[in-house]
């Protein structure tokens, strides 16, 4: 028989004094309390930091994977619980929303992760503590990091208070559209083909782009969307073509 190990193998980055105060005010910010604040101090090590550190500490990766394994079995619990009328294709769909990188963006910033995130110096001069991916991943990572610390009951409360509001927000409609998939499952319908997506331009230096994207279907073209990688534009691209069409057919519905 398999045992768990007694002991976990994690090189975590020293807390000095002034670190810890940092630390204290996060927890202050999020209302939880660490009763070892290397493990949130890793939380906030991205790779980039460790990489200039590398035989000091991990990074925040592992923590990352055990928080969102946590954070889906306890939002998916949560929907099972609440939405007992739903398929679970819908319970599916609502909970993608909920635990998107876009509402784990919203929360970070709320908890004001950026503040404390210990990046290395290329990704900072990139603006790396402000980028989506790091914020939501470093948020995952703060889940991942109280569980091992304080126990399932504990991140349980901790998840649910954040994720409740966004949950609501998805169940009236009010939270932010993955529009790309919702254009291409309108043209996939209507038209049998996809949209198509064209950079037309980007600007800025390397370290601060910004791209220019346009969306194509039926011989139109819609755009351009704009972001700061081209994920965005296309998202964007794609909410400005799926708005207009939403628009235009309304017209065409006789009073």
């Amino acid at each position: 028989m398999l045992s768990l190990p007694k002991k976990l193998d994690l090189k975590t980055p020293p807390v000095s004094p002034e670190r810890k105060k940092e630390l204290q005010l996060f927890e202050k910010h999020a209302g939880i309390r660490f009763r070892k604040a290397d493990f949130l101090n890793l939380a906030f090590c991205h790779r980039s930091y460790t990489n200039e550190n590398p035989d000091i500490h991990d990074n925040n990766e592992k923590l990352e994977f055990l928080g969102d394994s946590v954070l889906g079995i306890v939002v998916s619990d949560y929907l099972f619980r609440l939405l007992t009328d739903k398929t679970e294709g819908d319970l599916a769909r609502i909970k993608s929303f909920v635990v998107s990188e876009d509402s784990l963006e919203i929360i970070a910033k709320a908890l004001r992760v950026d503040n404390f995130i210990l990046i290395g110096k290329g990704e900072e001069y990139s603006g790396g503590r402000s980028k989506k991916a790091i914020l939501a991943d470093a948020m995952e990572a703060v889940i991942g990091a109280y569980y091992l610390d304080s126990g399932f009951k504990s991140s349980k409360h901790f998840i649910l208070r954040l994720m409740i509001p966004e949950i609501q927000k998805v169940l009236e409609d009010r939270h932010k559209k993955d529009y790309k998939t919702l254009l291409q499952e309108y043209v996939q319908k209507r038209y049998k083909t996809y949209p198509r997506y064209h950079l037309v331009k980007k600007t800025g230096p390397d370290h601060n782009r910004t791209f220019w994207i346009e969306v194509e279907f039926e011989g139109k073209k819609y755009g351009p969307g704009k972001g700061k990688n081209k994920k965005d534009a296309e998202q964007m691209a794609a909410g400005i073509a799926y708005e207009t069409v939403n628009k235009n057919k309304k017209r065409e519905i006789p009073d």
